[in-house]
């Protein structure tokens, strides 16, 4: 039991300290003895498993590439925006979003999946697509569920991207070479 009660002290003791100090407690390792090396003649580690490829869904990249060209919205999400100030990056949030909502709205109809407004009440009974509506909060008991509205949810009504060419398949923005 004292052995038990010893790890179980190390434990929360070792998490708190990683948590707030970022290393492990010298005592803990202290007390845990020096680690066992791997003999020199052991087998190499098996190789990890090839790579999967990735089933790329050809409209997704299609709506990405269009967020980009319209809204440089990829640019905007792979760039580190710790340094610019608020201002800097409110202002780049304004251009992004009039080009990503231009294109959204140019290719895609999206309505809401609740008529109800969001501070409303609504019923969610048992027959709901859990897909459609996802209930959230002091969940338990079963359906139905009487709650607010916190976001009425959005369903793609139409998707309408142009195809994109076959050697391009999975580009979402070609990359761009001034010649002077």
């Amino acid at each position: 039991m004292t052995a038990l009660f010893t790890r179980v002290k190390f434990a929360f003791w070792t998490w708190f300290t990683i948590l707030f100090s970022s290393r492990i407690p010298a005592e803990v390792v202290a007390a845990l003895g020096p680690r066992p090396t791997a003999p020199a003649t052991a087998a190499a580690a098996p190789a990890p498993p090839p790579e999967r490829p990735v089933a790329i869904e050809p409209t997704a990249i299609a709506m990405l590439a269009l967020l980009q060209r319209d809204g440089r919205l990829i640019d905007f999400l792979m760039e580190d925006i710790a340094p610019y100030a608020d201002t800097q990056v409110g202002a780049a949030v304004r251009e992004v979003h009039a080009g990503c909502r231009k294109a959204l709205l140019e290719h895609v109809t999206l309505t809401p999946l609740l008529d109800a407004e969001e501070g409303g009440r609504v019923t969610v009974d048992a027959s709901t697509d859990a897909a459609r509506v996802k209930v959230i909060g002091n969940v338990s008991a079963a359906p139905p569920f009487n709650g607010v509205v916190r976001h009425r949810g959005w369903l793609a009504a139409r998707v309408d991207v142009p195809p994109l060419t076959p050697s391009g398949r999975s580009v979402v923005a070609p990359a761009e070479v001034e010649v002077s």
